[in-house]
């Protein structure tokens, strides 16, 4: 069995709570962490455009790459830490929905915390990579809070047509 918790920053203490919760002491976890290309790429993209390719060691993308490497590192190795047993630490690069998707095929649980809204239940709740992966995952899902959930009073109201 294999359950892989969603390391983000920002959210990523919940997700191995609940793994370290959830997951029988057999099992293995998985934390995978994903970086997104925007940042990089756009300074990559810019350098070119702007600069030239004459002097490729003073690319700022290439610079952008190593800090995100660097910080993926050792946001995996906190959350290795704080679960407090054996694990994999998987750091993936692309879209991260898509990524996470992906890394979840053949899971048999996928643990993510809600990234939206904090202060309301409801799909605001959900931040648009989360609600991709939410819709498209290919294994069972544990969706926790990042803190505590807010009451049932926090519900949007029905729709006017359904009063």
């Amino acid at each position: 069995m294999t359950v892989i918790a969603w390391i983000v920053e920002g959210t990523w203490p919940a997700c191995i709570d609940a793994a370290r919760t959830h997951a029988p002491p057999d099992v293995d976890i998985v934390l995978l962490h994903v970086t997104g290309p925007d940042v990089p790429g756009a300074a990559h993209g810019a350098f070119a455009g702007l600069l030239g390719r004459a002097r490729p060691d003073r690319d700022p993308g290439t610079a952008l790459e190593h800090l995100a490497a660097a910080s993926a590192e050792e946001l995996l190795a906190h959350a290795a830490e704080r679960l407090g047993r054996p694990c994999t630490r998987v750091e993936r690069t692309g879209r991260v929905e898509r990524e996470v998707v992906a890394a979840a095929e053949g899971a048999d649980l996928l643990v993510l915390a809600r990234d939206g809204d904090p202060s309301h239940l409801g799909p605001h709740s959900l931040g648009p990579a989360s609600r991709f992966i939410v819709d498209h995952a290919p294994c069972p899902l544990l969706l926790v809070w990042p803190e505590t959930a807010p009451g049932i009073a926090t519900i949007p109201p029905p729709p006017p047509h359904h009063r």
